[in-house]
This record gives C-alpha cells, sequence and structure tokens, in this order.
C-alpha cells in the first residue's frame, strides 16, 4: 500500500483577471495558503502557463515547478481537458465547442481538429518537461449524440464511431509512451468514454494501449447512479488521477437523471462542494490506498451553491483528512509468538 498524495486544487476553476488568480505565482501562493500541497495545471490557460514554451524550454519549466515550490505547492499535473475534447467532435456541437480553440481554427473543424492533436502533443511533451507521470484529459465525443437508442441505431454506428476514436488517440498514446506519460481520460458525461463499459470498448481498439488510463471522479457516477466503489476494485489498475468532486442525485417524481433540461441549481443530479454531497469519500479512499494508488487528490471545486472561495479552503481540510497514512506493521503484531518451519510442520500434523 502507499498513501495518496494531496491534498491539490485543479485550478481551471479559479483562474481569472483579478489577484491573485490572474498569475502562477499568485494563484499558487493563494493556493497554499488555503491549505494546498499541489496544484494540477490547465494547460489552455496563457495567464497560468505558456504551453508553447513548456513543451520546447526545460528551462521554462524548471522555472515555473521553482515558482511553484517557492510558493509552497508543487505541479501535479496538466490538463488538457477543452483541447482533447476537440480531437473528436460531433458536428452537431461544432458551434458551442469552437470557442475552444484557438480563433484562428474556429469554424473549421478539420483545423480545429489538428490544433487540438498539436495541443496534446506539445502538452505531453511539457508534462515530460515538468517532471510528471500523468496528464489529464478528455477523449472527445463521436457517439455522444447517439447515446439513447431511440430511434434505433444503425448497425455499426457505434463500432465505427469508436474505430474512429482510437485512430485518432493511437498516435497521441505512443507520443505519451515515448515520453514516460500516462493520458487519464476523465469518465465524464458529454465524453465518448462515459463509463467503464465505453472505456473498455476504446482500450480494445487501442490494443490495452499501456498509457489508456483513467482520471476518476466520482461525481459523474453518481450522477449516472452507477456504482462509483465497484469501479475501483474493476480498474483501479488503470486509474491514475483522482479528481475529489461531490455530487447528489436526488430524484423526483417530475425529473430524475435528465434533468429535464433544468439549471444546476434545479436538476435532481447536481455537483457540490467537497463534504456537501453524497459521495463516500472515506470509502474511496480506502479503496484506493488498498490498492496502491499513490497520485494525487486533486480538489475539482464546481459547486452551483457555495462561493468558489470557501469550497477551495474547505476541500483542502476535508482532503486532509481522508488522506490514510498507511501503516508499516500489521495490527495483531503483538500477539506474534514467533515460528520456524519446523514449527509449522507440527503444527499441521506433519512431524
Amino acid at each position: 500500500m502507499k498513501t495518496i498524495k494531496g491534498p491539490a486544487l485543479f485550478l481551471a476553476q479559479f483562474a481569472g483577471d483579478s489577484a491573485p488568480f490572474n498569475s502562477f505565482d499568485s494563484i499558487t501562493k493563494w493556493a497554499a495558503d488555503c491549505g494546498y500541497k499541489g496544484v494540477q495545471v490547465p494547460s489552455w490557460d496563457a495567464r497560468l502557463i505558456d504551453l508553447d514554451k513548456a513543451a520546447t524550454s526545460k528551462t521554462y519549466c524548471d522555472e515555473l515547478k521553482g515558482v511553484a515550490v517557492q510558493n509552497g505547492v508543487e505541479i501535479t499535473e496538466l490538463s488538457t481537458h477543452l483541447q482533447g475534447q476537440l480531437v473528436a467532435v460531433h458536428p452537431a456541437y461544432d458551434t458551442q465547442f469552437d470557442g475552444f480553440a484557438a480563433p484562428s481554427v474556429r469554424g473549421n473543424p478539420k483545423a480545429r481538429q489538428e490544433w487540438a492533436v498539436d495541443q496534446v502533443t506539445k502538452a505531453i511533451t511539457a508534462s515530460k518537461n515538468l517532471g510528471l507521470t500523468a496528464h489529464a484529459t478528455f477523449s472527445g465525443a463521436l457517439a455522444w449524440p447517439y447515446l439513447y437508442p431511440w430511434p434505433q441505431r444503425p448497425a455499426g454506428l457505434v463500432e465505427e464511431a469508436f474505430d474512429e476514436l482510437a485512430r485518432r488517440w493511437t498516435p497521441l498514446l505512443n507520443h505519451a509512451d515515448a515520453c514516460g506519460i500516462d493520458l487519464a481520460y476523465e469518465i465524464h458525461p458529454g465524453e465518448d468514454l462515459h463509463d467503464g463499459v465505453t472505456f473498455e470498448m476504446f482500450l480494445e481498439r487501442v490494443n490495452n494501449h499501456p498509457r489508456a488510463n483513467m482520471l476518476y471522479d466520482p461525481s459523474h457516477y453518481v450522477l449516472q447512479h452507477l456504482d462509483y466503489l465497484e469501479h475501483i476494485d474493476i480498474y483501479h489498475e488503470r486509474i491514475k488521477m483522482f479528481h475529489v468532486k461531490d455530487a447528489e442525485l436526488n430524484p423526483t417524481g417530475r425529473q430524475g437523471v435528465y434533468g429535464g433540461f433544468q439549471s444546476w441549481v434545479n436538476r435532481a443530479g447536481r455537483f457540490r462542494s467537497v463534504g456537501d454531497g453524497q459521495v463516500d469519500f472515506g470509502g474511496i479512499f480506502s479503496k484506493l490506498t488498498q490498492y496502491g494508488f499513490d497520485g494525487w487528490a486533486v480538489v475539482e471545486w464546481e459547486c452551483c451553491i457555495k462561493h468558489p472561495e470557501d469550497g477551495a479552503r474547505e476541500g483542502a481540510a476535508y482532503v486532509a483528512k481522508q488522506i490514510i497514512r498507511v501503516t508499516e506493521k500489521a495490527f495483531d503484531d503483538f500477539a506474534d509468538a514467533g515460528t520456524d518451519r519446523a514449527a509449522n510442520r507440527r503444527m499441521l500434523g506433519l512431524e
């Protein structure tokens, strides 16, 4: 067993144009003041990181790491959630996802997809330059509009979508392997990889690529009514990253999992600040520790009720209490009578 590292904070939801959230220096000082030991960095936010420079300059990466350490935290991972989404986009979402891309490629799906692949490639290289071992991303989605089987899906439609998804990601997985980086796909609604079955479908098509792994976020499983503890039992060998995010599902006679097109605050399923929802984090931390997960517990604040700065500070303290320092001795060592092979054979009636 190994002790989980943390607490860490995903900075994406906090970066902004006002201090202390408008520079890497000031936001890392703020995170440390909240009680965090690490930060997960959104690679698309130029206020926090210059991705082009990070992909080409080890010196720049060393300087960035130095700023973090000087301020009391370390960089845990980089993220390409937005760019990974654009590796595979169904045309129904072209307009909505265009804003994720650089202005020069908006309105041009082919150029946008090429840009996204280049971005993920650079982020993988930057992760290597930063001395990291895992990278957070989204898979993107081609089959998502056909999630519900009405009208009946044509035979082979889903299979073709996953074949294409694998074709697009295999070169990126190979680059990650060359850099010694695990790609951790966040299993997330809106992505073709949104549960265990779809992850397995993808894994089969990339020939069980050793770098195709998971970012485990139980909040997305609560909203799907999926057993998030058994999920760890099944996939623990592929879980390389952990988002600590809470959620609740309170179905009524009027709405359930699909939410009735309501706003987040009015949905039956909604995200909450850590500790305010239904997630059994005690069970999760126990299982991840049992299976030897030694990555970071990264708080991702998404809440439709509580102020983000309050959620961040409370989240750091909550995670710190959940982390289990693993034991180096058995609890019943005091009763060890001391034996040898001869004694063992006598106890078994073999002598």
